[in-house]
């Protein structure tokens, strides 16, 4: 799965806030997400981020 800086993922389950999509800041050996419902940022290991998103649903277009 490509995943870069500025899009937003789909994920398998709802943060607690309800939202279900986050925005990726960062890639590297761990994803740096921000919830787009509530603004939470969250930082997790590649493998366990990649399991749980679904899908890329917008593509942020370069600068």
């Amino acid at each position: 799965m490509e995943i870069k800086v500025g899009d937003t993922v789909e994920m398998k389950k709802n943060h607690p806030c309800g939202a279900k999509t986050m925005k990726v800041l960062r890639v590297g050996l761990d994803y740096k997400l921000e919830c787009t419902g509530c603004g939470r940022v969250v930082m997790s290991p590649r493998r366990l981020i990649e399991k749980h998103i679904r899908k890329v649903v917008a593509t942020e277009a370069p600068k």
